[in-house]
C-alpha cells in the first residue's frame, strides 16, 4: 500500500482521509497548531483509526512543503469568508442582530 492510498485527492484544494469527509488540514491543525499526539487525535474523531492518523502526519512531513502551502491557503481562504460573513451577513443574521438589539 503507498501512502497516497489513504487520501482522496478531490480537488488540489481538497485532501480526505479515504472513505471519510474529514480533510487532512483537520487533523493536521490538531497536530501542527494544538500540539496534539496522534493518539489523542484519533480519540477526538473517533471516525478515524490510529493509522489514518498516523499516515496523515506522515504524508505531511513527506510533503512539508506542499502540505504547508495547501494549509496556509485554507486558512486564508477561511479568513476571508469570515470576513465576508462579517461585513455582508445573511438576511436571517441581521434579523436576528435586529431582534437582539
Amino acid at each position: 500500500m503507498q501512502l497516497e492510498d489513504y487520501f482522496d485527492f478531490q480537488r488540489s484544494d481538497d485532501i480526505r482521509l479515504k472513505g471519510t469527509r474529514v480533510g487532512i488540514e483537520t487533523i493536521l491543525y490538531e497536530y501542527i497548531y494544538r500540539a496534539r499526539t496522534p493518539e489523542e487525535i484519533a480519540n477526538i474523531y473517533t471516525s478515524l483509526t490510529l493509522e489514518q492518523v498516523y499516515a496523515t502526519i506522515l504524508y505531511y512531513l513527506h510533503n512539508k512543503e506542499a502540505v504547508s502551502a495547501y494549509i496556509a491557503d485554507g486558512l486564508e481562504w477561511s479568513h476571508r469568508m469570515q470576513e465576508e460573513q462579517r461585513r455582508n451577513p445573511p438576511a436571517v443574521v441581521v434579523k436576528l442582530m435586529k431582534l437582539k438589539a
